[in-house]
């Protein structure tokens, strides 16, 4: 049995089916998995239908054709008009699942994990499946941080408040870029001179202001970030904006002792994880930005797969995480469940770092040019 769940033709959201002679304009598609709506797939036919003929595949739509119920549990389609007995109709899908075949998901590890690691004469005798269940949500966590394939890469419009909220499942970034009328990501560099402080309310002779129930009165923003954020966000010139620093003054004799960490006019940022939000320089506003970032691979159900590449290092993970939390396991065998999840994960680093040796060959002959500063 192939490891596809349909048929090929499905993976590539393909469904074609010829006109019988009963019930011509009803038929059902066959998806793995159905689409949820009418606006996820294209129905084309090829043939006639409500007077029209065509000779090429067209929407059915440019026949006048409209779908008159469509079932999203079974998959049943019936269309207003019938075709002629032996047309051709094709559903395809608009975003089919591609390149899920490399992946395996967190419940066929845990299945595949009873078959071959649970059961009498095996390693593990006994264990719950929920056991199982946590400690493979576990280990796919801590292998999203440095092993997984687990970087995602979003796009978002900066408004004018210039502030951009954290995605739900955020651990650390990796780049935050802009991007230019070319469609060029311009790398932006944080900034460490700023930050969005808790702005306490106190009075003027300084004690702090206090609410009814004894804790700090707060103002919704801190001076800080509101210096931060002004002047000329309405100004659609990038050279009246503010940056975040008088270094990119280029006065005379005001260069000196430039720090090249904040000589850039693309923009700088810096990230308020307590609050979510992501503050950017104003010169940055109606900017698309491009944050890419490290997720644990456990924010939503179809986050939850593990690259083919680390999949035995999955296995190991769990297996090592069971052994050494159960009473009366001798620490010889531990020590070799440690050996072995070591060495898996170690294999998985290497399969998955994607190392290309035209690749490489071509950046290492970039390296031989002489750079004159």
């Amino acid at each position: 049995m192939s490891l596809f769940k349909g048929t090929i033709e499905q993976y590539y959201g393909f469904n074609a089916f010829t006109v019988g002679a009963a019930n011509r304009n009803i038929f059902t598609i066959d998806f793995p998995t159905l689409p949820t709506s009418l606006g996820e797939i294209d129905i084309y036919l090829i043939g006639t239908a409500n007077g029209v003929t065509k000779s090429t595949r067209s929407l059915i739509s440019e026949y006048g054709v409209t779908v008159s119920e469509f079932n999203v549990d079974t998959g049943k389609i019936i269309l207003s008009h019938n075709p002629t007995q032996g047309d051709t109709i094709e559903v395809i899908l608009k975003s089919p699942d591609l390149g899920n075949y490399q992946y395996i998901s967190i419940d066929d590890v845990v299945a595949n994990f009873v078959v071959g690691y649970v059961g009498e004469g095996k390693v593990i005798p006994k264990v719950r499946r929920s056991d199982v269940l946590f400690h493979a949500m576990r280990s796919l966590q801590e292998l999203s941080y440095d092993t997984l394939k687990s970087q995602k890469a979003i796009e978002f419009t900066l408004g004018a408040n210039l502030l951009m909220p954290l995605p739900h499942d955020y651990v650390n970034y990796i780049k935050l870029s802009k991007v230019d009328s070319a469609g060029i990501e311009r790398i932006l560099h944080p900034i460490r001179y700023s930050s969005n402080p808790s702005a306490l309310t106190n009075e003027i002779t300084g004690e702090y202001i206090f609410d009814g129930n004894g804790n700090h009165i707060t103002a919704s923003e801190s001076e800080t970030w509101k210096a931060y954020q002004k002047n000329n966000l309405t100004d659609s010139s990038d050279s009246n904006k503010r940056y975040d620093t008088d270094d990119l003054d280029f006065l005379l004799g005001n260069r000196y002792g430039l720090d090249p960490e904040q000589a850039t006019s693309n923009g700088n940022y810096y990230i308020d994880e307590l609050k979510g939000n992501i503050h950017f320089s104003s010169n940055l506003a109606s900017k698309n930005i491009t944050l890419k970032y490290i997720s644990d691979g456990l924010g939503a159900d179809g986050d939850m797969i593990v690259h083919k590449f680390a999949e035995e290092a999955m296995y190991k993970c769990i297996a090592y995480a069971i052994m050494s939390t159960r009473a009366n396991i001798q620490e010889f065998i531990i020590r070799r469940y440690k050996k072995e999840r070591f060495a898996a994960i170690r294999t998985a680093k290497l399969r998955l770092s994607n190392l290309k040796t035209e690749e490489l060959a071509q950046v290492i002959r970039g390296k031989s040019k002489i750079i004159k500063h």
